[in-house]
């Protein structure tokens, strides 16, 4: 990926990106598309951030690749970072989701306190595993995330220091 990239913090006109991203091909390991009021409401706690939650859209060259985060997570019975990354199509293989998740996790040791940076992986969602492994994280197990039905997880983990 090529120096072009940035990442935007979360304004108001950025549930067009959420709106994108709502699409069974970029949802299907994450439960399916969601209804308008249930992207309303995430775009709404994307706005408020502060420290529990921190969201940006990613740029390549000015133009929307998709978006990219994180929030306070419980891991193990200590406080976390969890990490999430959704590229649009027209940028997926190109090395724009390693880039981003990369920046996100520099970004969330920095703020983070020495906390974990975890990732939950649907699994068989192989490109989910394998920026995982380029962004350096370690499989640490597997998981079960809530849900109807709940999904297995693998969980993949940056432990700063």
């Amino acid at each position: 990926m090529d120096s072009g990239l940035e990442l935007i913090p979360w304004r108001e006109g950025d549930i067009e990106v959420l709106r994108r991203a709502n699409s069974p091909e970029l949802t299907r390991h994450l439960g399916g598309p969601e209804d308008d009021d249930a992207l309303r409401a995430r775009h709404a706690e994307y706005l408020v951030g502060g420290d529990a939650v921190r969201m940006f859209r990613i740029e390549v060259d000015g133009r929307t690749a998709g978006y990219a985060g994180w929030w306070e997570q419980d891991h193990d019975g200590a406080p976390a970072f969890e990490v999430g990354c959704v590229v649009e199509p027209a940028w997926q293989g190109r090395g724009v989701g390693a880039a981003a998740l990369g920046e996100v996790v520099r970004r969330a040791i920095a703020a983070g306190g020495g906390r974990p940076i975890v990732g939950y992986g649907h699994v068989g969602n192989d490109a989910s595993e394998a920026l995982c492994r380029r962004v350096g994280f370690v499989l640490e197990g597997t998981g079960e995330f809530p849900g109807e039905p709940p999904t297995a997880v693998n969980v993949w983990v940056i432990r700063p220091g």
